[in-house]
């Protein structure tokens, strides 16, 4: 392609992106990600994964774009902000601040399937695919090839002017695209991810994370029972976890989102400590019916507040 039609179609592209309410876009090159399929093995071979079996599945296709999508050029990475302007009171049983409003998956996935079909109608039979945190597709990794942000401590993609709460999501197409660089790294000597993380799930100098002792992990992946050795650590998580990203200083410049979908149900902000141990099925139906919650379902939310009574 000549040029200056890659330049102005990666403009539109990111035109189109930012009217879509889109953060930031970063744009690689399709091509194997040989370094970082080599950690990925290193991670997967220390069980880091925990149950999450499914991180074993597809390794070449997690690895190598060109495989999810035949003829892929440029691999584009989008995040999108969530950031809330309330939060739950700090008594009271918390779920992270991405599940407060409606499911991210959906939502995201409707705003990448009307970008495509808007390039679809400009450039014609464009071959390409998004991915919602969905398929083996390593968001992160490409989010830091291509500039997004960079890799911090937690393993969070972290931008200087943004932070870190916002969603990832990726759009693999078959045009070629201008290109861009990685961000440095400005974590420096700072470790307060590392030394607030209650269950020491990231590693001594960070950048890497046992996700089995993550309390994510624990409230939303683990279906067993929750270990008993993790009872004083949970800090009232319930589902998810935010302590990483809430201590990092890089989130002081987070600005509340403006997507009226993720604004959280009207009773959530307003549930006591007692609403949440006595949550019924029905009230988590209403509440959480269109939330990333649901994923746990009723029984898996109940668990984990049941964990989190102090035992008699």
């Amino acid at each position: 392609m000549h040029d200056i039609r890659k330049q102005q179609l990666t403009a539109w592209i990111r035109q189109t992106a930012s009217d879509l309410g889109f953060s930031q876009v970063g744009i690689a090159k399709a091509t194997e990600l040989t370094e970082e399929a080599k950690r990925l093995e290193a991670w997967l071979n220390k069980g880091y994964h925990g149950e999450m079996k499914y991180m074993e599945n597809h390794f070449d296709k997690r690895t190598d774009p060109r495989l999810l999508v035949d003829g892929a050029k440029s691999v584009i990475t989008f995040s999108y902000n969530y950031f809330p302007a309330e939060k739950q009171a700090e008594d009271t049983p918390k779920i992270a601040k991405y599940a407060y409003g409606k499911d991210y998956h959906e939502v995201i996935k409707d705003k990448l399937n009307s970008l495509l079909a808007q390039l679809r109608s400009t450039q014609g039979d464009v071959n390409g695919r998004g991915f919602v945190d969905s398929a083996p597709v390593m968001e992160r990794e490409w989010a830091k090839r291509s500039g997004v942000g960079w890799f911090g401590k937690n393993t969070l993609i972290i931008h200087p002017r943004e932070g870190s709460f916002y969603f990832l999501a990726v759009l693999i197409i078959d045009l070629e695209l201008e290109y861009d660089a990685p961000m440095s790294d400005f974590c420096g000597r700072c470790r307060k991810c590392i030394d607030a993380c209650p269950t020491d799930a990231i590693a001594p100098d960070g950048y890497l994370m046992d996700a089995s002792k993550c309390i994510s992990y624990l409230t939303i992946e683990l279906k067993a029972a929750l270990p008993d050795v993790f009872r004083k650590d949970m800090s009232n998580w319930a589902f998810g976890c935010d302590i990483c990203q809430d201590v990092c200083p890089w989130n002081r410049f987070s600005k509340p989102h403006q997507t009226p979908e993720f604004e959280p149900h009207p009773q959530l902000l307003n549930m006591t400590k007692s609403d949440w141990q006595d949550l019924t099925e029905e009230t988590f139906q209403t509440i959480f019916r269109h939330s990333a919650v649901k994923r746990t379902k009723y029984t898996g939310l109940k668990r984990n507040l049941d964990f989190l009574k102090p035992l008699s």
